[in-house]
């Protein structure tokens, strides 16, 4: 069944997770992906002896794997030929590191103008932090992200995945498909830069409107609204682990009001109105803790689910690659690892659903290199005689 980038080839560079997880995008949506690695392997693989590690294969399934040797001029030149006639590359290494190779858009936009040259990067190209060192948490740290979440008396805290690289792939992948559409109409590729620390901004929406109301930033606030606005809004600790209970609309509060009995509470000025609850949270989260004590986080969420009370357990890692939903999505797709430790590793899935195509069959990140002589034949066009001499310069 055609997917919508079926025909489209990729040379995917990515490392570590910003770059990976946007070839990984592309390649559920049809795209023929190809990733590029160095002879010794992308930066991950060295997490592990085997170069083989989990967070490889987690974020490098349904691509082909070709390794080259930039410093090698037979190396750069079966790259160039590859772009050539290829219609993405995509890489996020360090601003000027391709150019550098001579490997950069405006090199490889000579040899083909309908070439989209997506670069993923940190803080950007341009800037006064543009040449700053970069990885998901000191762009967690620079953004806000990390000083905005935590415990009031406690230190900053990182988020616990890495939001800042998946952000940027995510916004990476945007802006090659839409580099993709406009090279439908005008014929010609384009370069499209994100860099990580832009596309965390937009997620302080709640700290930053607190700094324009109230004309100062909210301190960390744990487990409760960030902006301090929303109450009840917290994760509770119940007798097997936590649960985390939000009331947004007012049905939400007289059904919870009603369920632990303070219905009292409904009328009452203190909490009959979203701003007035927020005013007196504490309050509020001690009499839902009472209410708690006890009892177990399946009971309580049948019971608030019942009642249409949005509420969730916090579930652990175990649970997650166990998820009955995760599973019904297709996003745990268990294949064989290459590695050493469980005997499959759950990939994740597409995200995105298309009512015009099936989800994409998973298949495992490739070896190192498994695919270079088939890749560089194929779309590069050497002769066996050439890929040797390519092969022999690694």
């Amino acid at each position: 069944m055609r997917r919508p980038l079926s025909g489209v080839k990729v040379l995917d560079l990515g490392q570590i997770y910003q770059g990976p997880y946007c070839g990984t995008i592309l390649s559920y949506m049809g795209a023929d992906v190809v990733k590029v690695e160095p002879p010794w392997g992308e930066n991950v693989r060295t997490r592990t002896e085997d170069g083989i590690p989990p967070q490889y294969q987690y974020l490098n399934p349904n691509k082909r794997g070709i390794t080259l040797d930039f410093n090698s001029k037979d190396g750069r030149e079966a790259f160039r030929a590859l772009a050539e006639k290829t219609d993405v590359v995509l890489e996020n290494y360090s601003t000027g590191t391709m150019d550098a190779l001579e490997l950069g858009y405006d090199n490889l936009s000579k040899y083909n103008n309908q070439l989209v040259y997506a670069h993923g990067s940190g803080y950007g190209d341009d800037g006064p932090y543009s040449k700053y060192p970069a990885m998901d948490l000191t762009v967690q740290a620079m953004s806000g992200a990390m000083y905005t979440t935590g415990f009031p008396d406690g230190d900053p805290v990182k988020a616990g995945p890495a939001i800042c690289d998946f952000f940027g792939g995510i916004h990476l992948a945007v802006g090659i498909l839409g580099a993709l559409y406009e090279r439908e109409f005008t014929g010609k590729g384009q370069y499209v830069e994100v860099g990580m620390y832009d596309c965390m901004y937009p997620t302080l929406a709640s700290p930053v409107s607190s700094w324009v109301s109230e004309n100062d930033a909210p301190p960390r606030t744990g487990n409760k609204h960030s902006g301090l606005a929303i109450a009840p809004y917290n994760v509770y600790k119940v007798a097997d682990g936590y649960v985390a209970i939000i009331c947004i609309s007012e049905n939400h509060w007289e059904s919870l009001a009603k369920l632990i009995g303070h219905e009292e509470m409904i009328d009452d000025e203190r909490y009959n109105s979203k701003h007035a609850r927020a005013n007196h949270m504490d309050t509020i989260d001690s009499v839902i803790e009472n209410w708690l004590k006890g009892r177990e986080k399946d009971d309580i969420i049948d019971v608030l689910l019942a009642e249409d009370v949005p509420c969730a357990p916090v579930q652990t890692v175990e649970e997650i690659v166990e998820d009955p939903h995760l599973d019904y999505r297709n996003m745990l797709n268990y294949v064989e690892n290459r590695s050493f430790g469980k005997p499959k590793i759950p990939v994740p899935g597409m995200p995105i659903k298309f009512s015009g195509s099936d989800d994409p069959e998973i298949t495992p990140a490739p070896n190192l290199g498994e695919h270079t002589e088939e890749v560089l034949s194929e779309i590069g066009g050497f002769t066996q005689e050439e890929i040797d001499r390519i092969r022999r310069s690694e």
